[in-house]
């Protein structure tokens, strides 16, 4: 896992939303998914694509192993267009740095490709401390914690941010 690649999502990559939806991989998302709810998101991913409103991508590393996804889309934030990220890493590849190494590569991504958008934003779960070290060392700032419906029940997360004309 020395260096790492972001390949854009494709149709056939939906095994990996099946591999991270499993009750240890989706403990801070309220839970897995259902199989229609993983079909709708894989569908999602491509329209969104498609659209030009969000690029998805699998994290690949030098054998061309998938170790994870992480991607961008377009939302409103306090009042403007802006840029919200996600991620997954499986777990035999959790702990070496390869969310943080990917985020990297999506924020070069991001700026290639934002549009006009100023700010990229992320919310992981309060208890994500994985997933907020991650946003800490991207180089995002925290401010402030929300309560989100998510998968039909609150969850409590931290909101971090990314101001994409500094630096």
């Amino acid at each position: 896992m020395d260096s790492l690649r972001l390949r854009r999502w494709t149709a056939d990559d939906i095994d990996l939303l099946h591999a991270a939806n499993t009750p240890e991989m989706t403990v801070n998302l309220n839970g897995p998914e259902t199989e229609q709810q993983i079909d709708e998101r894989n569908a999602r991913y491509l329209r969104l694509g498609d659209a030009g409103e969000a690029r998805m991508f699998v994290i690949i590393d030098d054998d061309d192993h998938r170790l994870g996804s992480i991607g961008y889309w377009h939302v409103d934030w306090r009042g403007e267009p802006s840029l919200e990220t996600g991620w997954f890493v499986l777990p035999e590849a959790q702990g070496h740095g390869v969310a943080s190494r990917a985020l990297a590569l999506l924020i070069d991504d991001v700026r290639e490709h934002r549009r006009a958008r100023r700010y990229l934003t992320a919310f992981p779960a309060v208890g994500n401390a994985g997933s907020n070290g991650v946003c800490r060392r991207g180089g995002f700032a925290h401010v402030g914690v929300l309560t989100e419906t998510f998968r039909e029940a609150d969850l409590i997360v931290n909101e971090w941010v990314l101001d994409l004309t500094e630096g």
